[in-house]
């Protein structure tokens, strides 16, 4: 494998707001979730001062954006209504608006209501749709109202069902043609900037995990940024035989693997540790690259 044709080389650039975000270097995006019932962090981010705190500790270890949301999407999640959605939401984006007016916000959400009212009230840049329009019909029309980036996974099932017994007869072949026709339906919209994320864990088991994870290079098809989720996941800890709180270092290692197969963006509960990924990944790459020269 050439990794410089897949990672530090391809120029991807995200219209967030009028400001370019580049994206030929692998950036961080740091999740701050603010439900009671996340499968990591539920509950630890639900006052104003917990929300200050880790926003602060986000930026300060580099990352480049950051992922708010207010619905949990953890297997068996329960299904809450719009108005607490947006509840839990507002009181984070206004601490975060007020407090870093400049930095670029990504809302978790699936629901197109939600996602028009944090656009307009608080310029937030990114919408972040686990569900690709699938949970939403109205969600694209949207997107292309708002022109905002929009990041697409692929799930099958919803929160509630996802992980009752999923099955695929080829999975790479099924996310793929799932891709390609949202992408299709997206552009014809207006919509360009498109972020894609595999959706690990979203309807799939430990194995399907690992085979998208080996084949992840093979997304660069598409010629778009590509999102990995790994942070801490099942995939890492019913493997190592632990729990969520000691897959840390299971999940440094799998962001390895991810950057070394064209990852784009690393979504990740602990930003300094993926930052540390990246800059040791990127030497790697150089060294690699300078004994061809």
């Amino acid at each position: 494998m050439e990794f410089k044709d897949t990672f530090f080389s391809r120029k991807l650039n995200l219209n967030c707001g009028g400001r370019l975000l580049d994206l030929s270097e692998p950036r961080v995006m740091g999740i701050l979730n603010v439900t009671p019932d996340s499968f990591y962090d539920g509950k630890r981010y639900t006052t104003k001062e917990a929300i200050q705190a880790k926003t602060q500790q986000i930026f300060s270890e580099g990352a480049s954006f950051i992922d708010i949301g207010g619905y949990s999407s953890r297997p068996g999640a329960a299904n809450i209504s719009v108005e607490e959605e947006f509840k839990r939401l507002a009181m984070a984006l206004e601490i975060v608006r007020t407090e870093y007016p400049e930095v670029i916000i990504s809302v978790d959400t699936f629901r197109s209501s939600i996602a028009r009212r944090v656009v307009k009230d608080f310029s937030v840049d990114i919408i972040n749709d686990i569900s690709a329009g699938e949970l939403d019909t109205e969600m694209f029309a949207t997107i292309a109202e708002l022109q905002v980036p929009y990041i697409i996974m692929h799930m099958k099932g919803n929160p509630q069902n996802m992980q009752d017994s999923p099955a695929y007869t080829d999975i790479l072949k099924e996310i793929f043609m799932y891709f390609s026709k949202k992408i299709q339906i997206l552009n014809k919209l207006g919509v360009n900037d498109i972020i894609l994320d595999p959706g690990f864990g979203f309807g799939k088991t430990t194995g399907h995990n690992y085979r998208i994870l080996n084949q992840l290079i093979h997304f660069e098809i598409f010629e778009l940024p590509l999102m990995v989720g790994l942070s801490r996941k099942s995939m890492i800890y019913k493997i190592l035989e632990n729990t969520p709180d000691d897959a840390l270092n299971g999940t440094t290692v799998l962001n390895t693997l991810a950057l070394l197969n064209g990852a784009h963006i690393l979504r990740v509960h602990d930003v300094k540790q993926a930052i540390e990924a990246i800059a040791l990944v990127k030497q790697y790459i150089q060294a690699g690259e300078s004994e061809t020269e």
